[in-house]
């Protein structure tokens, strides 16, 4: 028995597979085209509480189905593929070793292509926590508004080598603060530790199942490069408090670092502090202009 008395049909499959595909997604390229809608004005909208991650989130979701599929075909167009090549090549190959050989290219794509996809579900998953975490953290800084203080979200920004973005940064009567937001999943604990309760010593973040700096170099970081940006937009020198919010978890501070750490609950009160007013109406406006104009970025 060979290939070549069924070659027509496994020829078919694949060709319907490939016609069926690229005719919808022809359809809906012509579809898009024809209405030449567009906006009624060119929007410049601020960027919003975890407007990076937002925009992740939503672009996931649109892709979903076709990540999804796509990751799923693969392995039957490498097989088909590999099977088509046998068909042409060696149409004398034993059905057996023929269909051998097809199932293992089919094995060895599906694990890759199963990986690359549970990755993406999961990103997915982090970032849609994230987008929660910081949403919660800008509800949390609303009252402050009431106070003179400027609050902006997702700010842009670029260092020596890479593009990142802070997520919240408050300009007031006592001066500027950074807010990084790290929302992170509660879990099994260890002994003799509770599970919604991380404990900051100063220098580390002690877990339920372990103790790291996720977050602290990172705030600490981020509120210097601000430093500096401010300085080189409007001449003020003034510093930048590092504060890392953790929406969801109780925080124990048993010691003061450069960093300071709460829950998103005490968040606004961490921004005012008990420091007494160390920038003017005309600074807090100018250094408020100055981010208004770099965060004014988001279009539809």
């Amino acid at each position: 028995m060979n290939f070549a008395k069924d070659h027509w049909a496994f020829v078919a499959v694949a060709a319907y597979l490939l016609l069926f595909m690229g005719g919808v997604v022809g359809i809906q390229v012509w579809k898009i085209g024809r209405r030449r809608e567009r906006p009624p004005v060119a929007f410049k909208l601020l960027r919003g509480p975890g407007e990076t991650l937002r925009g992740r989130v939503a672009k996931s979701e649109e892709d979903f189905v076709f990540r999804i599929f796509g990751a799923a075909l693969v392995p039957v167009f490498a097989a088909l593929a590999v099977l088509g090549a046998l068909i042409v090549i060696g149409p004398s190959t034993p059905l057996s070793i023929g269909l051998g050989v097809t199932v293992l290219v089919f094995l060895v794509t599906l694990i890759p292509s199963a990986r690359w996809a549970l990755r993406d579900l999961l990103r997915s998953r982090d970032d849609h926590l994230g987008y929660l975490g910081e949403r919660e953290v800008a509800e949390q800084l609303q009252p402050i508004s009431a106070k003179g203080y400027r609050v902006f979200h997702d700010v842009p920004a670029e260092g020596d080598k890479t593009q990142f973005n802070l997520d919240h940064v408050t300009v007031g009567p006592t001066g500027v603060a950074l807010i990084e937001t790290k929302t992170r999943r509660k879990g099994r604990a260890r002994s003799g530790f509770k599970d919604h309760v991380v404990v900051f010593d100063g220098q580390r973040l002690i877990w339920p199942w372990g103790e790291d700096r996720h977050g602290l170099d990172q705030a600490k970081a981020e509120a210097d490069w601000l430093g500096k940006w401010i300085y080189q937009r409007t001449g003020i020198d003034t510093p930048v408090k590092p504060i890392l919010a953790l929406p969801g978890w109780w925080v124990e501070a048993k010691a003061r670092g450069t960093v300071t750490v709460v829950n998103s609950k005490s968040i606004a009160s961490a921004v005012e502090g008990n420091s007494p007013r160390t920038l003017t109406d005309q600074q807090i406006d100018l250094i408020a202009r100055q981010l208004d104009a770099l965060c004014r970025d988001v279009e539809y």
